[in-house]
């Protein structure tokens, strides 16, 4: 299996494949409530048959070049993963989604797992529009579309219902010229 070094810290970013579905399935377990508290994700994953078949919905996703999953490693345990949700090259859009169990929380994993991921869609596969979304109640994951270079295009106000609540959804992206002219100026003007 490959693994993409995400800095020198231990961490690295996987695919993940219904193989994994056990190692898959403890994780969110573990984490259900506070990986729960904005997505849906440990709903669908409720058992290990429910991981087994979401991983294999991300499997024929990637057949289908329709979305990627990722997971997040730190010396090589599962701490998080990001996903592309949606990733249509026909229309060059994609949107991002993320998660991380409490302990692997701010320490820019998820930031640098999707600058990975994003330059990978932009500049390998074309995509031109990368979306985030994330319920407005949801600070950590509005962080990281900022520090990722996103610009917020609006709220999507009382959107969809999430545990008896009605949840805003804000909307964010970053266009591809604007990725580039960010790496660029990164990079001191020199990519």
């Amino acid at each position: 299996m490959f693994a993409i070094s995400l800095g020198d810290d231990g961490a690295e970013l996987t695919p993940l494949a219904p193989w994994q579905s056990e190692e898959f399935f403890a994780h969110i377990d573990a984490s259900r409530d506070y990986i729960g508290a904005h997505i849906g994700m440990p709903d669908a994953v409720s058992d290990l048959a429910a991981a087994q078949a979401f991983l294999r919905s991300y499997a024929q996703k990637s057949v289908d070049d329709a979305g990627y999953l990722y997971g997040i490693r730190v010396d090589g345990r599962l701490v998080g993963g990001l996903m592309f949700r949606v990733f249509s090259t026909t229309s060059g859009t994609a949107e991002v989604g993320c998660w991380l169990e409490p302990a692997a929380a701010g320490k820019g994993l998820v930031t640098r797992a999707c600058r990975t991921i994003i330059d990978w869609a932009v500049e390998q596969r074309g995509i031109h529009r990368v979306e985030w979304y994330a319920p407005s109640e949801n600070a950590p994951s509005l962080a990281v579309a900022r520090r990722l270079g996103m610009r917020r295009e609006g709220v999507l106000r009382q959107h969809y219902p999430y545990r008896g609540k009605r949840a805003d959804m804000e909307v964010w992206s970053v266009l591809a010229p604007e990725w580039r002219a960010a790496k660029e100026a990164a990079a001191g003007g020199t990519v």
